[in-house]
């Protein structure tokens, strides 16, 4: 029997009422099928007398989502989705990604569209397209304490409370720079319409082999957004004693102390989305973020 798998974000009811719909429908069709919630993708909360809770890269998939799943459904936003992929990357499993949320920048569909995009994907008549994932770790003496994958960026930064911070920042084998900022942030392409562009970073086509890096509020004139090839490691030292906060896609991440560096590497998982159509990332562009349109009525 073929195994489809069915992720939906548990605190929107119509997302739950979704889930039980397409349960039934993939049921009728012969298919076995396996629900999680988008929750058992979010990372574990850290406080300051607890600053590490690690949750293992290839540990966090549910019960039953393994490489003999053909395909999964995510309902939900963006958030879902982003959670969606750290779960099934590891198995390999593709998504089509459904919104039942607000943005949604990195779904397929709409939620009232869903019966044909059920058709499609049963009759094999759908492509996949793969995105770069990161790897991010926190290391204290070449140890791991916590990692995490994730699609969108790694944001590290100050507390709220505290001054501005330093950072030493090595790219690959390249010379260490020096960076003051209260933050920054380490994009994929996918991400890179995300938080690095509400930060001043540029938008990168998905599909570009580049990591994107964007400094939060830099106290330089010469501070500006880097873009690199995805083959190099990314090494960040807190040069500062200021407990530091690491986040992955904007989700719960772990505290870095002055004795702890970040390393951040292209990740050996890929996020595979289920396509209906050939990705068009310039009207999602225009669709979504209303790039591209005119400021003032073109005569007719």
């Amino acid at each position: 029997m073929p195994k489809a798998g069915i992720i939906y974000n548990d605190d929107k009811p119509i997302a739950c009422q979704a889930a039980d719909a397409l349960k039934d429908e993939l049921n009728s069709h012969g298919w076995e099928v396996v629900l999680a919630t988008g929750s058992g993708g979010i990372l574990g909360y850290s406080n300051p007398s607890s600053p590490v809770c690690h949750t293992p890269i290839d540990t966090i998939s549910p019960p039953g989502f393994d490489p003999d799943m053909s395909f999964a459904i995510v309902l939900g936003g963006d958030g879902t989705v982003l959670s969606a992929f750290r779960q099934v990357a590891p198995s390999g499993i593709p998504l089509l990604a459904v919104n039942t949320g607000h943005m949604g920048f990195l779904t397929e569909i709409l939620l009232d569209k869903l019966p044909e995009a059920i058709e499609s994907v049963l009759s094999g008549d759908y492509e996949i397209e793969e995105r770069t994932m990161l790897k991010v770790q926190i290391l204290r003496d070449e140890v791991s304490l916590w990692e995490a994958l994730c699609l969108n960026e790694v944001v590290l930064h100050r507390e709220p409370l505290t001054s501005m911070c330093h950072f030493e920042v090595a790219i690959g084998r390249h010379t260490p720079v020096d960076i003051a900022a209260d933050g920054l942030i380490l994009a994929t392409p996918t991400g890179s319409t995300a938080y690095s562009l509400s930060a001043g970073g540029p938008v990168v086509k998905p599909g570009v082999p580049v990591l994107i890096l964007v400094p939060i509020c830099p106290h330089s004139l010469a501070s500006r957004a880097l873009v690199f090839a995805n083959s190099e490691p990314v090494t960040i030292f807190p040069a500062t004693p200021n407990r530091l906060v690491l986040t992955a896609d904007g989700n719960a991440g772990c505290y870095v102390l002055s004795d702890d560096c970040v390393r951040v590497e292209r990740s050996s998982y890929a996020a595979r989305f289920v396509r209906l159509r050939p990705p068009e990332f310039f009207h999602a562009l225009r669709d979504k973020l209303g790039w591209g349109l005119p400021h003032v009525a073109k005569p007719t």
